[in-house]
Order: C-alpha cells, then structure tokens, then sequence
C-alpha cells in the first residue's frame, strides 16, 4: 500500500525540506520577471463613471429630457448606469449599447453611423455582436490619450441631443471632447 510523503515525516528531514523550498522559490522567481513585461492599463475609476453620469443625465434633465446614461470600461463592462424617472424601459439598452460601441471602437456612434451611411461596405459592422448600437448618442472616453470606455445616452428626442448630454458627462471628468460645442 502507497503511503503518503506527508505521512512517513519524508517532508520534514532538513535536507528534503530544503530541496522542496528551493523548488518552490525557483517556481515563484519567473513569475516576479514575468509581471514585469505584462501590460500596463489605464482604469476609469468608479467615481469617474458616476460623475459622469450624473453630468450627463443633469444636462438632459435641464433641457426637459427622459433619458438612460450608461459608462463602460475599455472592455465594455458597465461601470455606471442610471435611467431618469420617466424614461422608456428600452432606453436602459440603447445607452449601454451606444457605450459599448463607442468604446469598443473608439470612436462616436454618430460618426460611425454616419460613415455607414458613406461606405455600405462598413454596414457589417453593425452586425459583429449583438451589442453593438449604430445610433448616435455614444462617445469614447479620451483620458490622457488612452480610450478608458464609452458613455452612451438613450432617450432625448434626436441623436444629436443624446451626443450633447454625453458631451457633458466627458466635460465633466476631464475627457477629450468628441461633440463640437454649438
């Protein structure tokens, strides 16, 4: 019958005890020199993505609009999201779609939307997974050069009113401006 090394006291002589440390070490060691070449990644922080939301739903809500804001990661994994009362239980969806393309092409959903419209070849797009939202209302978020997400908003009358209350979320916390002011 097999008997364990746990058993028999074979790990405890100090020989074997050493031997069994270094292996141990020598199996940690690559690990530190790997850590070092894994990529560094900018994070949009939590308070950020409320911030911004709450900036962008203030902006509509002043304007007399029902709308959902929904803020992304560079992943598109929601980070923040809230639906004014009164807005359409669709608008939820829209907003974080329209986030989630944004970031994950980094660029407007207006301007996509608009480049489709140009280019039918790029009309594929929109079906490379069932998130993504060609409809105007969507902004990468631009922090220091690096796209950290996406903030969507769904629900104003037009997409160019859902661009301009996205515009104030990114004014809100520092990003790059993707709306022109008017």
């Amino acid at each position: 019958m097999a008997r364990s090394i746990f058993c028999t006291g074979w790990w405890t002589h100090p020989s074997r005890t050493f031997t069994l440390v270094s292996a141990l070490v020598s199996l940690l060691a690559p690990a530190g020199v790997l850590a070092d070449e894994l990529p560094k990644e900018s994070v949009l922080p939590l308070n950020l993505a409320g911030k911004a939301v709450q900036a962008s739903l203030d902006a509509c809500k002043k304007d007399g609009y029902r709308v959902s804001v929904s803020v992304v990661d560079r992943a598109g994994v929601l980070r923040a999201m809230a639906r004014t009362d009164g807005a359409g239980p669709h608008t939820v969806e829209s907003s974080r779609k329209k986030a989630y393309t944004a970031a994950s092409l980094r660029r407007a959903t207006t301007e996509l939307a608009e480049l489709m419209t140009k280019v039918p070849a790029l009309q594929a797009l929109r079906d490379m997974n069932s998130d993504i939202l060609m409809l105007g209302g969507g902004l990468p978020i631009e922090i220091g050069g690096d796209v950290l997400g996406g903030i969507g908003v769904g629900g104003a009358p037009g997409a160019h009113l859902d661009d301009a209350c996205a515009q104030a979320g990114l004014d809100a916390i520092g990003a790059a401006p993707k709306v022109q002011a008017k």
